[in-house]
């Protein structure tokens, strides 16, 4: 896996609001993980304006360092783990497939998290493109209970010869993970599926997601959801310039203009 050049990285990190880390420590990746989830939105844009999706390294950060854009899981998560591993951490791009509603894991390569180990050896499940997930990296060989500002976690074996995990949040199961170690462009395919396909989420409608301090706002297509100190407030923007200028103050984006769904729901 290609890592960054030393003076993207430092612009990565000026990104998150992070200062280098002196080394590739189990703290210093809490650090990056929480800073990342408030400054990065989790966000599905591009494929409402009509922009490729790109697996590629330098792709990927012009788009994180270039009007505030995120992305969905392959890009989020893709682009922190180059620059982890620039920064010295091992790491590892696992593909998962998210449950349903129903309880049953969604098509392969339907999400793409991280295995990290730290300078003391000791790995962690790195996911900062799930959205409403852990705030913090979860000990990846621990089983019991992980307690998260967002929630109580675990990662469960799945009975059966091929050592898949599934991750709960709350008791609910939320992804299965395999343990096979993929590349970037393992994932190709997924991304591209849920980019294109009418029966992908995220075609369905634009969806714009940030952690903060107090909780998450969200905007969804014209809806504006915010959520702090456990009070949810909704409210539907009436107009393009209503919807440009959320963007702008609780995104950090700037667009050229409204997302249009690429797939709309009937």
């Amino acid at each position: 896996m290609e890592e960054f050049s030393a003076s993207r990285v430092d612009a990565y990190l000026r990104r998150i609001g992070a200062e280098r880390p002196g080394s590739a420590s189990a703290a210093a990746l809490r650090d990056l993980h929480l800073r990342h989830l408030r400054t990065v939105a989790f966000e599905s844009l591009s494929i409402h304006l009509g922009q490729e999706i790109v697996l590629e390294g330098e792709a990927l950060l012009d788009k994180l360092l270039h009007g505030g854009r995120g992305g969905f899981c392959y890009e989020l998560n893709g682009v922190f783990a180059l620059l982890l591993r620039s920064l010295g951490y091992r790491v590892e791009l696992l593909q998962a497939r998210v449950h349903s509603a129903d309880g049953g894991p969604g098509v392969p390569y339907d999400h793409l998290a991280l295995r990290v180990s730290c300078e003391d050896g000791r790995p962690w499940l790195v996911d900062v493109g799930f959205g409403d997930h852990s705030h913090f990296p979860l000990a990846f060989d621990e089983r019991g209970e992980q307690t998260d500002p967002g929630g109580a976690f675990r990662i469960v074996p799945v009975d059966g010869p091929h050592g898949d995990l599934d991750v709960l949040q709350d008791g609910v199961p939320r992804y299965r993970l395999e343990t096979r170690p993929r590349v970037l462009s393992d994932f190709v395919t997924g991304a591209w599926w849920h980019s294109t396909s009418p029966a992908s989420g995220f075609t369905r409608k634009p969806v714009c997601s940030l952690l903060t301090e107090t909780g998450r706002t969200t905007l969804s297509d014209h809806v504006l959801t915010v959520t702090a100190d456990g009070e949810r407030t909704e409210r539907t923007l009436t107009d393009d310039a209503e919807v440009l200028a959320a963007y702008r103050t609780h995104f950090g984006i700037d667009l050229p203009r409204v997302p249009v769904p690429l797939h709309p729901r009937p």
